[in-house]
């Protein structure tokens, strides 16, 4: 397990670091512009690839079905556990408190503001015992987001195999298919929508078209009815060459976002979504599977897919429809550091 632990992150912390570098010499525009490029192009590009070659026939019905609730218990647990820490915030210093009233009076810090007006610059001004008592519109969303979406493909159907007996391979990649494609870009898209838009902006059917105009969905539609389709060397080679430039990538874009976090203040507001993500959930998980009866290694890929760290996507959708990229990239890199404690738990109580 070590050995295989050591080949997945590997790559995670060679290009995640080469990002933490490289932002220090390119232009701030640049994360953005390459956030949406890996939404329009390089993820569905990936998603192309992995449907062509993915047979689902062997694969039992109960995987997606498990996929489905964990994802409705993780957002029915995220909003519930937004509400208290919205609450716990609420009972720190008062509005009406000389400290609280200094911080009222400056803006909220935002990201990729012009020179000299950075975030961290604007942060870094401020007393240390000044305290954010309400999370805005942008923060909601990155909370409920990194609480609910996992890295079920990079990491997931990087890890997970070596882990599991072949057999049951079938239940992770069933799982990592239905949470990218019910999840990340349907949920996913859907809270990203609502949560990067003002009230004004907001209405069912604005949400919907996104939803349907996501391009990872069609990629997922167009690789599956053509999965009996011969393609020449070629086009099969370019598809696949995908997971040597979209992996890379999604770290890169991880590392750059991390370079501009403020140290606590940054991974404090991550700690909850972390939590629900890497430890309660797969908990629930587990506990259900074991109801239902399921076989030991099927119980164990459902668990361990639904214990992966926070989807790089969710920094993706932070890019594309203006969320806190900053509570999305604390909650990767604390989920992603969690992986490596919470894995030997799973395989001591579920395998």
């Amino acid at each position: 397990m070590a050995d295989t632990l050591f080949d997945a992150y590997l790559p995670l912390v060679l290009w995640t670091g080469l990002g933490l570098i490289a932002f220090r010499f390119v232009p701030q525009a640049l994360p953005r512009l390459f956030g949406r490029s890996l939404y329009w192009v390089g993820v569905p590009w990936q998603i192309l690839a992995l449907a062509r070659q993915t047979d689902y026939a062997q694969t039992l019905e109960l995987a997606p079905a498990v996929t489905i609730a964990a994802l409705v218990l993780g957002l029915l647990l995220a909003w519930v556990s937004l509400q208290m820490y919205q609450r716990w915030l609420a009972r720190l210093p008062s509005s009406d408190s000389p400290q609280c009233s200094q911080r009222e009076a400056l803006p909220m810090p935002l990201l990729f503001m012009p020179a000299g007006e950075s975030a961290i610059a604007l942060d870094t001004t401020l007393p240390n015992n000044l305290t954010q008592t309400r999370l805005n519109r942008s923060q909601r969303g990155s909370f409920i987001l990194a609480a609910t979406i996992g890295n079920t493909g990079f990491v997931g159907l990087g890890l997970v195999p070596a882990l599991i007996h072949p057999s049951a391979l079938g239940w992770a990649v069933f799982y990592s298919v239905t949470h990218n494609i019910i999840g990340t870009y349907g949920i996913g898209v859907f809270l990203a929508s609502y949560y990067g838009r003002s009230q004004q902006q907001n209405h069912w059917f604005v949400q919907l078209r996104d939803v349907l105009t996501v391009p990872s969905l069609w990629a997922f539609a167009l690789g599956s009815s053509t999965r009996s389709v011969a393609l020449p060397e070629p086009a099969e080679q370019v598809l696949h060459a995908s997971l040597w430039f979209v992996i890379p990538g999604a770290f890169l874009l991880m590392g750059m976002r991390l370079s501009q976090l403020h140290g606590w203040k940054s991974i404090q507001t991550a700690l909850p979504p972390t939590l629900l993500k890497m430890v309660i959930l797969p908990l629930a998980v587990g506990l259900g599977t074991t109801l239902l009866r399921l076989p030991g290694d099927a119980r164990l890929a459902l668990v361990l897919m639904s214990g992966m760290p926070s989807a790089f996507a969710g920094l993706i959708l932070a890019e594309e429809y203006e969320l806190d990229r900053e509570l999305i990239a604390s909650s990767i890199a604390l989920s992603t550091i969690a992986l490596l404690f919470t894995i030997p738990l799973w395989l001591f109580f579920f395998k």
